[in-house]
């Protein structure tokens, strides 16, 4: 079966918003923040230590 990431994505982050219950604050700074990151001078070195 062939599933698009985004899609993928959207209900791992739906399940664990459910299940783990994090605050509203933590998981809106992570969104964020990873935004933010992926559109800095940071995103090769976040690249490369991910892969």
């Amino acid at each position: 079966m062939d599933v698009p990431l985004w899609f993928a994505l959207i209900v791992v982050g739906y399940l664990g918003c459910k299940l783990a219950r994090p605050p509203m604050w933590l998981v809106l700074v992570l969104l964020l923040g990873g935004y933010l990151i992926a559109d800095s001078l940071l995103a090769p070195v976040v690249d490369s230590v991910i892969k």
